[in-house]
């Protein structure tokens, strides 16, 4: 849990331009990327006494100017008792389990092969994936957020094709010797056939030299047993709180 600790806060100081602490946590934003909600958000990392409407309130002066709301828990157990609540007032929660490559790879059949793209080659993916999960939000300005901060993270695009188009991507980014997973997507028309599977392996391979190698899974989501099997271990298990635009 420290470890994860200490990359999480490593990735927020490389891109987060203020860092504060508060009385239960730490505020960080960014401020050339204010659609981004990975990096301007609360977290909560001790355990504390505060309602949801006061945390809430709490949310609204750090994160002042924004158009989002974003709390991040570090104790699931301080969390989950607080869950209820805030889906109540129309927040979204998400159960996160971070976990970290410790175990090689298990021998299987050939998947489908993989290619290095560039970042914009992926874009029609992206964007799929960002109406899957958000549809009723602007895509513009994040994307390209995410793209400069995918380059500060010497981000690297693998992908599958079929018929010369990319159906599926996965991310992988890292500093300080420190990789991530940062995102595994298949298209919905071609799921079920192994390509997330191919695409995490050859991830996992594309990193061998990293120090360590992480992957943040919904804790509730069947692909964190896919991550599992191909050696990942659950290290931290957090909350994520998010009250949309």
């Amino acid at each position: 849990m420290a470890r994860a600790r200490a990359w999480r806060d490593a990735g927020h100081a490389a891109v987060c331009d203020r860092i504060e602490p508060w009385a239960h946590g730490t505020v960080v934003r960014a401020a050339s990327y204010p659609t981004y909600y990975g990096f301007n958000l609360l977290r909560v990392e001790r355990e504390m006494e505060l309602t949801e409407a006061e945390l809430a309130a709490e949310a609204d002066r750090a994160l002042a100017g924004l158009e989002h709301r974003r709390i991040d828990f570090d104790l699931i157990a301080d969390a989950e008792p607080r869950r209820a609540a805030f889906e109540a007032a129309g927040w979204k929660s998400t159960r996160l389990v971070w976990m970290l490559h410790e175990q090689p790879l298990p021998e299987g059949t050939a998947g489908p092969p993989v290619e290095v793209l560039d970042y914009e080659e992926a874009a029609e993916l992206r964007l799929a994936w960002h109406r899957e999960d958000f549809a009723e939000l602007e895509y513009e300005r994040y994307a390209v957020a995410a793209r400069e901060i995918a380059i500060k993270k010497g981000a690297r695009t693998l992908a599958v094709r079929e018929a010369g188009v990319p159906v599926a991507f996965a991310q992988l980014q890292w500093w300080g010797g420190v990789a991530e997973i940062d995102s595994v997507y298949v298209h919905r028309d071609h799921r079920g056939r192994g390509l997330g599977t191919a695409l995490t392996r050859a991830a996992v391979t594309a990193a061998a030299t990293a120090r360590e190698l992480w992957i943040v899974a919904d804790d509730e989501d069947r692909a964190k047993d896919l991550y599992e099997r191909l050696g990942f271990r659950a290290a931290w298990t957090t909350m994520e709180l998010l009250r949309l635009p």
